[in-house]
């Protein structure tokens, strides 16, 4: 004889699979306060990265003698300020000469960096050929190798082959070593390119450099974009290699190099110096700003994707 066993009775299918729900301002809270540690990290690195920005352009605003008694967060309090440094600054320098020959640095040297790193990435993420692996480690781990060891035997080699005191030795080294880091920031992204797409294409009659050219660089424009900013204010902002292989008192000296010459050759002081550092700031923050979604979009995707 069989015992029937009475099964329970079904909840409704809506309700089985629901737990509990939060109620709404609860659940805000919670999430607010959950988020909390995160946002307070971040207003903390804000402070710490915003202070001296603030105090530069504090300080090239003030008077030579507050300059010399007291801080700058003085001022804060009991403000003096004048655009007389400013003046200063634009007497002691050629302002349209330097920003013309910051740019004639900075712009060819991005452009070149871009366009090499990207070739170089493409070929080793997407075109198999004997010795890529080994290629592309050796590429990554030059990343590692300071700048500075290489001043000297690149400006011996500049100096025989009479590329010292010329612009295109500028070039050449800011691009030779901006390659690794490019490298490394491109790769991943094409290497995630789906290759069913790069397929239809090939057999559509496509070519390599076609499918490089029309497919894969238009979307990896947020990459390129934010390889471009890195590149671009490096190479605007550096010091040591147009004063190298430029000289101090070249035609040819970019911000940089004229603002060092300002406090080396004039004894001009802090507020003078402020008033240039700033004016020589406003083109690269420009381009930070406008260029800061693709900035950010290019970094997560070359970091996420591979």
């Amino acid at each position: 004889m069989s015992v029937t066993v009475p099964r329970a009775p079904h909840a409704p299918e809506g309700l089985q699979s629901k737990s509990p729900a939060l109620p709404a301002p609860r659940f805000r809270l919670r999430r607010v306060l959950s988020r909390s540690p995160m946002h307070l990290v971040l207003i903390v690195i804000g402070v710490i990265w915003a202070v001296p920005v603030i105090g530069l352009l504090v300080t090239s605003f003030r008077t030579t003698g507050a300059v010399a008694t007291s801080g700058w967060w003085t001022e804060l309090t009991h403000p003096a300020f004048t655009p007389e440094n400013y003046r200063g600054a634009a007497t002691f320098m050629d302002l349209g000469a330097a920003a013309v020959n910051s740019l004639a640095i900075a712009v060819p040297a991005t452009v070149g960096a871009v366009i090499v790193s990207a070739v170089a990435a493409y070929a080793l993420a997407r075109m198999p050929f004997r010795g890529r692996l080994p290629i592309l480690l050796l590429v990554i781990a030059l990343q590692v190798t300071p700048p500075q060891l290489t001043l000297v035997p690149v400006l011996r080699l500049f100096n025989t082959i009479g590329l010292t005191g010329s612009t295109p030795a500028v070039w050449l080294y800011q691009i030779g070593f901006t390659i690794p880091f490019g490298v490394f920031l491109l790769y991943g992204f094409f290497a995630s390119v789906p290759a069913e797409l790069l397929e239809a294409a090939a057999l559509d009659g496509a070519g390599e450099f076609t499918i490089f050219r029309r497919i894969v660089l238009p979307t990896a424009t947020p990459v390129l974009a934010a390889l471009a900013m890195l590149q671009f204010i490096w190479s605007w902002n550096d010091l040591l290699t147009p004063l190298l292989f430029l000289g101090g008192g070249s035609e040819n000296a970019p911000f940089t190099v004229q603002i060092a010459g300002l406090l080396q050759a004039t004894g001009e002081g802090q507020e003078t110096l402020a008033a240039a550092a700033l004016l020589s700031v406003l083109l690269p923050l420009t381009v930070l700003l406008l260029l800061q979604r693709y900035f950010v979009r290019g970094i997560l995707g070359g970091a996420v994707k591979g």
